[in-house]
């Protein structure tokens, strides 16, 4: 079958099984590819096409072979920068994105929920784009120096921050974020900390809902003075 020569990763088995006829197609160059066999990548070349998803199958790998891939021909696309993004590998983005291949548009997402700051400083710097997604990301995982930063360099954020922030338990997060102006759903986030046991979470938010509600009884009270 075609598949086996995709298997199959000893150069003395490749030769002899090349010489007796086996089969081969994209996923040859795919499995040498995802092994990180550079020398059997180099071999198959020769004889196989390269498919789209043999970049990013190259990014867990060296530099060295990445780079040998793109020059020999191996296409890219946009998910290549996510993948590198995903992985953290910031030199291989730099290279791939000075050679001309294109951002992802969730790319800084990516990098935000990765944990990867410098990677996402650098992408930004650079036109890698942004969204709301980018912020919420980084709640999500807790992050606060990732979110901190974004929004000091003006990356929108929205509801989603603070919700992610009382869903993973990140009380911090959520603090800041709505110190800094973050809106939020209170009771959607109340909600969710109380189904995920984030009792620290829960005594905020019920604190800041009650404090809302006897500011709001105040104020009531002061505007039925005024009119009597």
């Amino acid at each position: 079958m075609k598949k086996h020569a995709g298997m199959l990763l000893d150069m003395d088995i490749w030769n002899f099984k090349w010489a007796r006829g086996c089969p081969w197609n994209e996923e040859t160059c795919s499995s040498a590819a995802y092994g990180g066999h550079l020398e059997l990548l180099k071999w198959a070349r020769e004889m196989v096409p390269w498919m789209k998803t043999h970049a990013w199958e190259l990014l867990k790998w060296s530099f060295g072979t990445f780079e040998m891939a793109h020059e020999n021909g191996c296409p890219w696309d946009d998910y290549t920068c996510r993948g590198a993004a995903r992985g953290g590998h910031l030199e291989l983005l730099k290279w791939a994105h000075e050679n001309g291949c294109p951002w992802h548009e969730s790319a800084g997402r990516i990098a935000a929920e990765g944990g990867h700051l410098e990677l996402l400083k650098w992408a930004h710097e650079n036109g890698c784009p942004w969204d709301e997604y980018t912020c919420s990301a980084a709640a999500e995982r807790g992050y606060l120096e990732i979110l901190k930063w974004a929004r000091q360099n003006g990356c929108p954020w929205d509801e989603a921050t603070c919700f992610h922030s009382a869903y993973g338990g990140h009380l911090e997060m959520l603090i800041w974020a709505r110190q800094h102006g973050c809106p939020w759903d209170e009771n959607r986030c109340l909600y969710y900390a109380k189904q995920r046991n984030h009792q620290n979470v829960v005594n905020w938010i019920e604190s800041n809902l009650i404090s809302r509600v006897e500011l709001n009884i105040i104020m009531a009270e002061s505007c039925n003075h005024a009119t009597q």
